[in-house]
């Protein structure tokens, strides 16, 4: 049964002299969790961060705590914002409980099946293909933030969407923008955004996506880090949030191709007949998969590679248009921008859409969202999923019903087997199929997917001995009752009309349970790096791409068993950090995801030494001695060996 109205309890009323008590007790137990022993005084004008040491994600599990206390859930901006508890305590005062608003009854006129564009060649011209034959029906059902405690969308139509992003376009050229010009997109998820990067593609620019700040108040510092993506991709432009138009003069001395900072407003014009239309082999967007440190590297991706990976990735999965999608990722990322935003345009399904921070405010959103729309396609990266197994409190889940997900893509990062087995025990009670849990494999390189599992299925968990791994690169099957076996998730099979193999160091073709380096080809791959012939040299391999993963297959499916660049190579041995990396997080007084292990090469006698370098609040001489000793324990359960240091 599916509720047409979401509600947890009451809403807000008038504050409690109690408040501040409960609030403090809250974050003291917080924070003694996370740095035992040396919690001090907590006040109400303590710095989350600075004083209590409460990063990130702690900060998102607190306002679940928080929410939990006081029975209403804290408002996205919380989490952005609030920097004490006091702030905290001014967003509980006005805090109201949630609820999805009931579906507009006109969404479902404008639903049902339809055709594909199959024969666009561009992502223009699937735009305009949905907006000339289905333009009132919805494409994206966007939620935009906390309205008086209710969670409302705002329906975007193809239509729409095509009508505002011909006004941007019209306001670029006006302005002086030249095809194939690169224009920077550094905006939150909202229309705004969407309708930017569909106006610079309009235009015959490049859009490239970054990431906005999570403050605004860090605006100008995240701008400057950002400054060689902005000097590789020789932007011209850059879209953005009225904070940051001061900035512009600042910017130009490192990117000297930038003329101005735009903000939306100032590119509403309208609509003109513009004279150039992309072409396949044109450039769409430029996905930087690093730039803020080192040689920025933007992947070339064209219309053609974005279309061929759109094609293969929804005859892989089965789409449909009466699918519906549902997504918090960024959209600056390429699996919330193209596998969520672009896949649903081109198939015409419904998007359901709300920002990260409407997510990591409160993960229960996301999951509600599934249940409310009947969301069928959802995916996430491990961290997602943990959490939600984990951290989300019953009273959270009532009267979810996740019975419509079909498929609970787990991307993007390494995915945990035990995440996988926790998140389907957690939310089977819930409608959750254990089929439909279904890990995938893909990279910015291959535009974003490159492996998927057979449908229907559910995760594949191989068992592998541990030792033959190490000393032989061998994927050898383990008995069920091997204590020191490794639990190694399928990733899925080849998209269509793509291929895969596992090469050896001598670039020579491995047979499954071998394990070496993953390489690719197809019509999804990228020609290279934009402006970086160097890192688009050390790309390719005799036709073949380089993923920069370690992998084996077995009956064409890939199995991942760590990155090459954190492969550690001591004494003769291989080692793949991931699995230490993953044990020494869950120790107590380590900072969680704050775990990195690698190797440095001894001066003395040129050999590799294993450094595991892990985060600690903890400041006291013997606690910190008494850390060192488990974290060895550790490493030595799981690699069979100390580290070096």
């Amino acid at each position: 049964m599916r509720p047409d109205v979401i509600a947890h309890q009451a809403g807000a009323g008038e504050p409690s002299p109690e408040n501040p008590a409960r609030l403090l007790r809250v974050v003291a137990v917080m924070v003694e969790e996370t740095r035992p022993g040396r919690v001090g005084r907590v006040s109400m004008s303590s710095h989350l961060e600075r004083d209590l040491g409460l990063d990130s994600l702690a900060r998102v599990e607190l306002l679940l705590r928080v929410g939990s206390e006081f029975g209403k859930p804290l408002p996205e901006a919380a989490l952005a914002e609030a920097e004490t508890p006091q702030d905290l305590l001014r967003f509980i005062d006005r805090a109201g409980a949630e609820r999805f608003a009931a579906i507009d009854p006109d969404l479902g006129i404008s639903s049902g099946p339809i055709s594909i564009p199959g024969q666009a060649e561009t992502l223009v011209e699937v735009l305009e293909w949905h907006a000339e034959r289905t333009p009132q029906r919805a494409h994206v059902l966007l939620y935009g933030g906390d309205q008086e405690g209710e969670s409302r969308a705002d329906t975007i139509t193809y239509r729409q969407l095509l009508d505002q992003a011909r006004r941007v376009a019209t306001g670029l050229v006006s302005r002086g923008l030249l095809p194939r010009q690169a224009v920077a997109l550094m905006l939150p998820t909202g229309s705004d955004y969407l309708t930017s990067f569909f106006g610079v593609m309009l235009a015959g620019g490049i859009p490239v996506p970054i990431y906005p700040p999570a403050r605004l108040a860090q605006i100008e510092d995240h701008l400057r880090r950002h400054a060689r993506i902005l000097a590789n991709a020789e932007t011209v432009f850059i879209i953005t949030v009225p904070q940051a138009k001061g900035v512009a003069a600042l910017l130009r001395a490192e990117a000297p191709t930038l003329t101005e900072v735009l903000i939306p407003e100032d590119l509403a014009s309208e609509p003109m007949t513009l004279l150039y239309r992309a072409a396949p082999e044109d450039i769409a967007f430029l996905q930087y998969t690093s730039g803020s440190t080192g040689d920025p590297k933007g992947v070339v991706l064209t219309h053609a590679n974005l279309l061929a990976n759109l094609r293969a990735m929804g005859e892989a999965v089965g789409v449909c248009s009466d699918d519906v999608f549902v997504s918090w990722l960024p959209l600056y990322h390429d699996m919330g921008l193209i596998g969520a935003w672009f896949g649903s345009l081109y198939f015409g399904m419904r998007l359901v859409l709300m920002s990260p921070l409407a997510f990591l405010s409160r993960p229960a959103r996301w999951l509600r969202a599934i249940s409310h729309h009947r969301g069928t396609l959802s995916p996430a990266p491990n961290f997602a999923y943990d959490l939600c197994a984990r951290k989300l409190a019953d009273a959270d889940l009532e009267g979810l019903d996740l019975s419509s997900w079909r498929l609970a893509l787990n991307g993007a990062e390494p995915v945990s087997p035990a995440t996988l087995k926790a998140f389907a025990e957690r939310f089977a009670p819930y409608g959750l199929r254990a089929e439909a849990i279904t890990p995938v494999y893909g990279l910015a390189e291959c535009s974003v997917g490159l492996a998927f599992p057979p449908l229907g299925r559910g995760p594949r968990i191989d068992l592998i001995q541990r030792q033959a791994l190490v000393d032989r690169k061998c994927a050898l099957p383990a008995a069920s009752d091997d204590v020191d076996a490794m639990q190694v998730p399928a990733c899925g099979r080849v998209l269509p009309r793509h291929e895969i193999r596992v090469v050896d160091e001598a670039g020579d073709e491995l047979p499954d349970r071998r394990v070496g380096q993953l390489q690719f080809r197809g019509p999804s791959a990228t020609s290279g790096y934009y402006r970086n012939p160097l890192a688009t040299q050390a790309l390719f391999r005799d036709g073949w791409l380089d993923s920069g993963d370690f992998a084996y297959t077995v009956e064409g499916e890939i199995y991942l068993t760590g990155r090459v660049k954190d492969l550690i190579i001591r004494g003769g041995r291989n080692l793949y950090p991931y699995e230490l990396e993953q044990a020494v997080g869950n120790l107590a007084g380590v900072r969680r995801g704050c775990v990195a292990v690698f190797a440095s090469r001894d001066p003395v006698n040129a050999m590799e030494r294993l450094v595991v370098l892990a985060e600690t609040r903890e400041d006291d001489p013997g606690r910190r001695e008494a850390l060192r000793q488990k974290i060895n324990e550790v490493a030595v359960e799981a690699i069979g060996m100390p580290a070096d240091e």
